[in-house]
């Protein structure tokens, strides 16, 4: 189950758009979701997000980020208004039971489809920590083209022998949920299947949740993130542009 580490540096939420500038809140298949990026474009990605859910501001503004590079980018409210919060007095093991990633996988379908409809052709998607689950789901059946991970929770080695795109797996050197052991394995499975193009890197130094829950005055875990962000901005310009 989650641990600790799951809420730690927990983001300051906000309903209002403080983090991301650039896009807006919209409903889409059913779903609050931050949207930033042009309506125009064909290549859509969805950010599945940590338990702290879609207001989290540094979320939004790696949204925005991804927009600029030409993507339509969108950041569903999967856990429908109850992100879990610092302080919260459930315990974490508690707020799961209510949220548990597979519902995060059916929820996801809506908002898939509703992109198709709107022109879009091609969808990747990132998972963080909690959302990392929902992501490997939809790369078990194609639902969207490519995947990236950011530190995942709830991922198993058996999940990478079932991926059929392609997929980026981003990790921790400090992490419990997926330590470097479990990531090497990820990596050793889907190095057994050639078909499906993968990309696995371990980030030393940083913590688990550090690709959008880094503070800003670290700058090693700043300068990190930078750099995960790169990678997996690249991963989709590979395969989806």
């Amino acid at each position: 189950m989650s641990g600790p580490e799951c809420c730690e540096n927990p983001p300051k939420l906000s309903s209002d758009n403080s983090g991301g500038e650039a896009g807006h809140v919209q409903q889409l298949g059913g779903f609050s979701c931050y949207v930033s990026g042009s309506v125009h474009s064909t290549l859509a990605l969805l950010l599945v997000s940590d338990v702290f859910g879609y207001e989290a501001p540094k979320l939004r503004k790696l949204a925005d980020k991804v927009a600029a590079a030409g993507f339509y980018v969108v950041v569903p409210d999967f856990l429908r208004g109850d992100p879990h919060i610092a302080n919260d007095v459930r315990p974490l093991e508690l707020w799961i039971k209510d949220h548990g990633p597979d519902q995060g996988f059916e929820d996801a379908k809506p908002v898939i489809e509703a992109l198709k409809s709107k022109g879009v052709t091609k969808i990747g998607a990132v998972g963080f920590c909690w959302g990392a689950k929902v992501v490997v789901e939809l790369a078990k059946y194609a639902y969207i083209q490519a995947a990236v991970l950011l530190h995942p929770s709830f991922v198993a080695v058996d999940d990478m022998h079932a991926v059929k795109v392609p997929i980026s797996i981003l990790g921790a050197e400090i992490d419990k949920r997926s330590p470097p052991e479990l990531v090497k394995q990820f990596e050793m499975a889907l190095n057994a299947k050639p078909e499906v193009d993968a990309f696995v890197k371990i980030f030393p130094g940083v913590a688990h949740g550090w690709s959008v829950r880094y503070k800003d005055e670290d700058e090693v875990a700043v300068k990190s993130a930078e750099e995960a962000h790169q990678d997996m901005l690249g991963w989709f310009e590979k395969h989806l542009k």
